[in-house]
């Protein structure tokens, strides 16, 4: 990520993003969507507080970005490329690693 400019990031996270807003929005309110990952201090987790945030970038129009939106959008791809490359074996249909790249707007069996 390192010398991609902000064009270059917005199609990295529209690639790695394969989740609707729609199908976010839904998965965030699942008990499964809300016990994954890291939560500070017994309240929402990072990575569930960022899908809320992912949702609401993914209906804003890319002329409209900040700069802290855009931020944001660095910080999505690399946690989903991270998290990607320590894919636990065997099958990860009910796992707490998919949940959490689905809190981050990634569902890993999705095609």
């Amino acid at each position: 990520m390192p010398g991609e400019d902000d064009e270059q990031i917005a199609e990295r996270f529209r690639d790695l993003v394969n989740l609707t807003p729609a199908e976010l929005e839904r998965w965030l309110e699942t008990e499964e969507s809300k016990a994954a990952g890291q939560h500070s201090g017994g309240g929402e987790s990072t990575g569930h507080e960022s899908g809320r945030r992912i949702v609401a970038l993914l209906r804003t129009n890319t002329r409209r970005l900040s700069a802290d939106d855009r931020a944001h959008m660095r910080k999505v791809v690399g946690y989903i490329r991270r998290h990607l490359a320590q894919r636990p074996d065997g099958d990860v249909r009910d796992t707490r690693w998919r949940h959490s790249l689905m809190n981050w707007g990634h569902d890993p069996l999705k095609t």
